[in-house]
């Protein structure tokens, strides 16, 4: 195909919602649609108790939606205070007649298969994880389902290892965990919480995001087909309310919560004076640092990774960005060049880079920042692509010239917006980056270990990854300082949370 000498914008008629956007070098690409037809959604969902679809004591329900079409997928059971006191029973009598007693390699072995089992559903998953999330195809296809089951054959491992994860120390479950996970990552949060928890002998009462309920419902599906004993794990589906109920639960033993640092607050207060062991993973403003040596066209890639390609919809998306000043405006220049390039569209579509916004009160959040930041002065930029006419999307945008007190540069925004700042010293930006209520990750581009090593010592952030970011591994712990929470999940110290330490 030939290079035009300007770029092309071009419109196609596969799918009504779709458009796309040619690279500035002129090259377009056709539709590649993922099919829907490998995705099984029923019209209704019950609650998961016991082992079986239970209908709602409150007796409602609600819709969750496609947030690309605005389509309607399902309706979902609301829990009650009722329907969460019948889960957390079952758990509790699963956990003191069947799990608890269970060998810990018969216990490996359920967790084993239902790993098996996500990797045999992983299209359908990857599918369902789209039109109810709204997140790109590619995102939910490479990333979240494969490190889902990855989290459920990693702690399978641990299952009857725990003496050398904890070595001169015997370990006792804790009972029963209420796990609450987010809208951003539904399936992998779901596993990156039960896994440990099953591993380490407990049971589980999980309740998805009220806007993103289907694959966790899908997983209770598999859960039923691996024949894990009725009640081990439980899945409950709501909104703030149902939640709640389960963080006040007096049969709950632990609380794993992700989430926003205003609720992780209000469930502080209400587990203190009790005995319930909490985990926190909230809120991030990630600092993503560039230095003048570093492989610039790299660190371009890594920060539009880091923001753009998920939406913005990660509690760690690097949505500060601290350039050293010799280097500004060619970072900038290269940014500006690659959001051009950046497909918004049909998240179903094999070649999108930017799906939808997961809900309309998202977006509008995300466009009350990006008002924010207007007024308060900062340059504004965004990419010029047209976006689809129906469904909740926002074109990639950054802001230079921001200052360091400006609410975009403070405050979680949760989308597409990256925030760029300047910096001359490595003391200068280190003061910079620390100066946020959050610590929960941070990125370093620079060619010199040294300076990395200098970075990592002295940046508060739980995570902090060196010339890449967002990567993720189960063996890996991951959390946060200051209001971005505290305790790890993942690797052996995902293991703490869940069991008692016996001299």
């Amino acid at each position: 195909m030939a290079t035009a000498k300007k770029p092309v914008r071009k419109k196609t008629t596969a799918g009504k919602n779709t458009l796309r956007v040619s690279l500035q070098t002129g090259w377009t690409y056709d539709p590649a649609p993922e099919s829907k037809s490998v995705a099984r959604i029923d019209k209704r969902y019950e609650l998961f108790i016991n082992g079986k679809w239970e209908a709602p004591l409150s007796k409602k329900y609600f819709d969750t939606i496609n947030p690309a079409t605005e389509e309607k997928l399902s309706e979902v059971a609301e829990a009650g205070v009722a329907d969460v006191d019948k889960a957390v029973t079952a758990a509790g009598q699963a956990y003191e007649k069947t799990w608890k007693k269970m060998p810990a390699r018969e216990r490996a072995k359920y967790i084993f298969r239902i790993a098996r089992m996500i990797q045999e559903k992983a299209r359908e998953l990857a599918v369902i994880e789209t039109l109810d999330g709204g997140k790109p195809i590619r995102e939910s296809r490479d990333f979240d389902v494969p490190t889902a089951a990855n989290h459920f054959f990693y702690y399978a491992g641990w299952a009857d290892k725990l003496e050398y994860a904890f070595p001169n120390r015997k370990t006792e479950p804790l009972g029963v965990a209420g796990q609450i996970i987010p809208w951003n990552f539904p399936l992998l949060m779901a596993a990156w919480k039960i896994a440990p928890a099953l591993a380490t002998g407990n049971t589980v009462v999980l309740k998805p995001a009220e806007t993103t309920p289907l694959t966790a419902l899908k997983l209770a599906e598999i859960i039923r087909e691996a024949d894990l004993p009725p009640g081990v794990v439980n899945i409950i589906t709501g909104a703030g309310a149902t939640g709640a109920s389960l963080v006040q639960h007096p049969g709950v033993s632990k609380i794993a919560f992700t989430g926003s640092t205003e609720i992780g607050k209000l469930i502080q207060q209400s587990t203190a004076g009790t005995s319930k062991k909490l985990t926190l993973e909230l809120g991030g403003k990630a600092a993503n640092i560039i230095f003048e040596d570093a492989p610039l066209d790299q660190a371009v890639e890594g920060v539009i990774n880091g923001i753009f390609f998920n939406q913005g919809h990660v509690c760690c998306a690097g949505s500060r960005l601290y350039v050293q000043e010799s280097v500004a405006k060619e970072v900038i220049r290269k940014l500006k060049d690659r959001m051009a390039s950046l497909i918004v569209g049909d998240p179903l579509d094999k070649n999108t880079d930017i799906g939808a916004i997961n809900s309309r009160q998202q977006l509008d959040t995300i466009r009350k920042y990006i008002s924010i930041g207007k007024k308060e002065g900062a340059e504004f930029y965004e990419s010029d692509c047209r976006l689809p006419g129906k469904g909740f999307f926002c074109k990639p945008t950054l802001f230079s010239q921001v200052a360091q007190s400006s609410r975009i540069a403070q405050e979680e925004i949760f989308g597409p917006v990256l925030a760029i700042l300047t910096f001359r010293t490595d003391d200068e930006v280190i003061e910079k980056a620390n100066n946020t209520p959050y610590g929960l990750s941070a990125g370093v581009w620079t060619d010199k270990g040294s300076k990395i090593f200098n970075m990592t010592k002295r940046i508060r952030a739980g995570v902090i990854w060196a010339n890449t970011f967002n990567k993720f591994d189960p063996s890996s712990p991951f959390g946060g300082f200051k209001e971005s929470g505290y305790g790890r999940e993942g690797g052996l110290h995902g293991l703490l949370p869940y069991v008692k330490l016996i001299s």
